[in-house]
Formats: C-alpha cells, structure tokens, sequence
C-alpha cells in the first residue's frame, strides 16, 4: 500500500531502496516483498552516516524545522509529532 502511495504521489516508480541495516529493513518479510516487487535493496556499511549524506541532511532540516515550529509557537514538546508531521508536508 505505501509503494502505491509514493508512486502515485510522485509519478515515479519505485526502483530501489537505500537502508542503514536498520531492524525495519532486514526481515525476510521486507526483503521478500521488495523481491516480489522488483525493488533493488542496498545497505550502507554500519556506523557510516557519510554514505547515505542527502537522507541524513534530509533528516537534519526537518528536526531543524520542526523545532522552529514549536519554538515560535511556544507549544510544549508533547506536540513534536504534530509539528514534525506539519514540517514534513
């Protein structure tokens, strides 16, 4: 459901994945699905966040923005999902 999710909101099929090893992406269920779905899986090596640089700088202006939502609008951090979801959109 998600693969028809970003295809469609994007326009572009789903060719490859680029993971850190993370436990989400390393079950037979996961890598049986993306095998059945013809969608290459590469890992970067453990520990080496350099690998996988516009993820990484991805995450960082996002963290970075939700944090200026919350500061500017004083709410307490119980609401950092929410802010992290508006930043994300």
């Amino acid at each position: 459901m998600f693969k028809i999710y970003v295809e469609k909101q994007t326009g572009r099929e789903i060719k490859g994945i680029v993971s850190d090893n993370g436990g989400e992406f390393t079950s037979k269920e996961f890598k049986d699905y993306l095998m059945n779905n013809g969608i290459k899986f590469m890992s970067t090596t453990p520990y080496t966040p350099q690998q996988n640089p516009i993820s990484k700088r991805a995450n960082r202006t996002l963290m970075e923005r939700t944090r200026c939502l919350l500061l500017d609008s004083q709410l307490p951090m119980i609401w950092w999902g929410e802010a992290a979801a508006t930043a994300a959109y």
